[in-house]
């Protein structure tokens, strides 16, 4: 009985096969305030799919969408800010 190997050489780890930096994990973690509001925001959709909108569904949707805004600003200004510091121009 002949014994059949792989040709190829061990394939080793890719580069999108790695943990992440600590430089991509300062990223996630300045955007986690976006990354919550939009997940509540996504939960408040999901449940008013099967149902008719009530006014306190209705409030509850535009709160959720008002913090998702509220967060994306203040993720915009803190980039923007930190770009013209970093960047000399004040």
């Amino acid at each position: 009985m002949l014994f059949i190997g792989a040709v190829q050489a061990v394939v080793t780890a890719a580069e999108f096969d790695r943990e992440p930096t600590l430089t991509e994990l300062d990223a996630i973690e300045a955007e986690m305030p976006v990354i919550s509001a939009e997940v509540e925001l996504l939960d408040v959709q999901i449940s008013l799919l099967d149902r008719p909108v009530s006014e306190l569904d209705g409030r509850r949707l535009r709160r959720a969408r008002r913090r998702v805004l509220a967060a994306r600003t203040e993720l915009a200004n803190r980039v923007g800010a930190a770009f013209t510091v970093g960047d000399g121009v004040a």
